[in-house]
């Protein structure tokens, strides 16, 4: 199960390396949300998968657990990024709806306002 998800991971961080190249905003945001998830996943997944149904806790009077437990901290770093990630998300989408609205494209070329395509090029030496 472990090697599948670690697969999974993989070809979710290809996946998001190759929308993050791109020059379109919409497909760069989407591209930092299946990077996020691939990041989720793979916190998930290093929590080991294998020691399921059994609690988190240890048994009043012990010092250490008898036999197997479960480590609760890789689903609360999930859930807290999952909620940052979300967040982000939302930020960076007004943002780009707001940079479409101005400059009536979402390619990332086309977006020059510091450097207009008719004037000349900034020294390359000084």
């Amino acid at each position: 199960m472990e090697a599948i998800l670690a697969v999974l991971v993989g070809i979710f961080f290809a996946v998001s390396a190759y929308l993050l190249m791109s020059k379109h905003l919409i497909r760069i945001l989407l591209g930092a949300v299946v990077l996020s998830n691939a990041v989720n996943l793979l916190i998930f997944t290093a929590g080991r998968l294998t020691v399921r149904d059994v609690p988190p806790f240890i048994p009043l009077g012990m010092l250490s657990p008898e036999g197997a437990t479960s480590n609760p901290l890789p689903q609360a770093l999930v859930l807290t990024a999952i909620v940052i990630a979300f967040s982000i998300f939302a930020f960076l989408l007004v943002l780009a709806y707001r940079a479409y609205q101005e400059l009536d494209t979402d390619y990332t070329d086309d977006m020059r306002l510091a450097e207009p395509e008719g004037d000349d090029l900034p020294p390359l030496r000084y």
